[in-house]
């Protein structure tokens, strides 16, 4: 009769547990270029940070930044953003460990993941928090950032579908511009033939005296 209760609580743990790891919330933030961009992101219930991540999912399994063992980690951050990140709180005090990303540029706009790790009563807490960051350009600066997807796709197919024309055009142009010049000068008439003096014959010769 004992064992029941006890194996009730065995799952109630994992229950508990399973659920404290999957919680995730997802923020939309607009920043312009050649500004700070702050991604926020806040511990639940403000306990200790064993670990913080905040990475990038399409730039690899380099970091944007890494806090663990109580240090700041800077051994795999990805080259975009060495000496460019920051926390806004390095005491990460009421569990804020928001992420400020200096002097941003059309290349760091994504999405962005802010990892928890947590240590709570018999368990770790692990929370995702999404954020996603759009840059905005000047008024008529050209946005030369990333164009992934099928709008960049698009673009970049009319660009070389142009490209293609152009030549052909250039080409086909010199190509038959050299027989018009050909047939030009085969059109001439033919020069005639120069006149040769006859030779004299007895009939023109003068009567002998």
């Amino acid at each position: 009769m004992d064992s029941v209760p006890a194996t009730s609580l065995f799952w109630a743990q994992m229950f508990i547990i399973f659920i404290s790891s999957v919680s995730a919330d997802q923020t939309n933030i607009t920043a312009e270029a050649g500004h700070n961009a702050s991604l926020p992101c806040t511990s639940p219930n403000s306990k200790p940070v064993l670990v913080l991540e905040w990475i990038r999912p399409d730039l690899g399994s380099e970091y944007v930044f890494l806090y663990r063992n109580r240090q700041i980690d800077l051994e795999n951050q990805h080259v975009m953003f060495k000496n460019r990140v920051d926390l806004q709180d390095r005491q990460m005090k009421d569990g804020d460990v928001s992420l400020v990303l200096r002097n941003v540029t059309t290349d760091d706009r994504g999405t962005y993941e802010c990892r928890l790790v947590q240590t709570e009563r018999n368990s770790r807490r692990k929370t995702t928090v999404i954020i996603n960051l759009d840059i905005l350009l000047p008024p008529g600066e050209p946005d030369e950032g990333n164009n992934d997807g099928p709008a960049g796709l698009i673009a970049g197919l009319l660009v070389g579908l142009l490209a293609l024309v152009i030549v052909a055009a250039v080409v086909c142009y010199f190509t038959r511009k050299k027989p018009s010049c050909l047939n030009q000068k085969s059109n001439q008439p033919p020069e005639g033939p120069h006149e040769t003096q006859q030779p004299l014959t007895d009939q023109n010769q003068p009567a002998e005296q």
